[in-house]
């Protein structure tokens, strides 16, 4: 029996390793800092999901002088929930052993990831998606530490723009607060102005370029904030009436 999980163990090692020499990884610094940093980051399914388009590769570096929490705006179909996955799934891998998809890593130690990405409800147990949200939100808000790394991805869409704006502000508090390093991607423009208030929150956009009344997604992370989610071009994008898009355009600018 000891002979075969030797041998499983051996196995899985021999993996990783094909696996880091194949797809460029590397062997991260893990120590007891403060400071989570990756040159080059990737995120190694969509990276090998890419067939024709090769994947650009973000940096990331968080830490407790300023860069503890980062709020992430820009369009849909960007890259942001991409970001900080591929994140997670870094630091996930440098704390298991493994090495990681970068060109360089240094991992403080983590206590815990938390997540709260995606909409799913639990209708069986009585529970709507937005419970679902502020269930799971509820959690890492009870337990998150200074040590622990948070992934959240739209929280407060699930509810009025105002409730979940006013909730999502008052997670990003608290999680300032406690010290949590996170990362935090939304549309709720109005957050960007939390690093006015607090100066361990900062502000990254994914950028895009306009050409011709489109857009080009080029998927690189970049500091400071946007005003812009682009909803519309993705909307025209995905398929939708040319009449409808029309009129989208024609209530935005009413709205605005």
């Amino acid at each position: 029996m000891a002979t075969a999980a030797a041998l499983s163990l051996l196995d899985v090692l021999a993996s990783l390793a094909q696996t880091a020499a194949e797809k460029r990884y590397v062997a991260p610094t893990v120590d007891a800092g403060d400071v989570l940093k990756i040159a080059d980051g990737r995120h190694p399914v969509i990276e090998d999901m890419s067939k024709g388009d090769p994947f650009v590769p973000n940096d990331t570096r968080m830490d407790n002088d300023g860069r503890q929490i980062m709020i992430i705006t820009g369009p849909n179909m960007a890259g942001k929930s991409t970001y900080i996955r591929q994140t997670a799934l870094v630091v996930l891998l440098a704390q298991a052993g493994s090495f990681v998809p970068a060109t360089s890593a240094r991992i403080g130690v983590v206590d815990r990831i938390f997540t709260r990405i995606g909409a799913s409800d639990e209708l069986h147990a009585g529970r709507s998606t937005f419970m679902v949200e502020m269930t799971e939100t509820a959690n890492i808000l009870h337990h998150a530490t200074d040590r622990s790394l948070v992934v959240l991805d739209e929280i407060g869409r699930g509810t009025s723009t105002l409730d979940g704006l006013s909730l999502a502000w008052a997670i990003t508090e608290d999680l300032a607060a406690r010290g949590s390093r996170t990362l935090f991607a939304t549309h709720y423009h109005e957050l960007t102005s939390i690093p006015d208030r607090l100066p361990s929150v900062t502000n990254l956009h994914v950028s895009v370029r306009e050409w011709q009344d489109r857009i080009v997604f080029l998927h690189r992370i970049q500091a400071g904030r946007t005003n812009r989610s682009y909803g519309i071009h993705v909307a025209e994008l995905a398929g939708l009436p040319p009449a409808a898009v029309e009129r989208a355009r024609e209530l935005l600018t009413t709205l605005e």
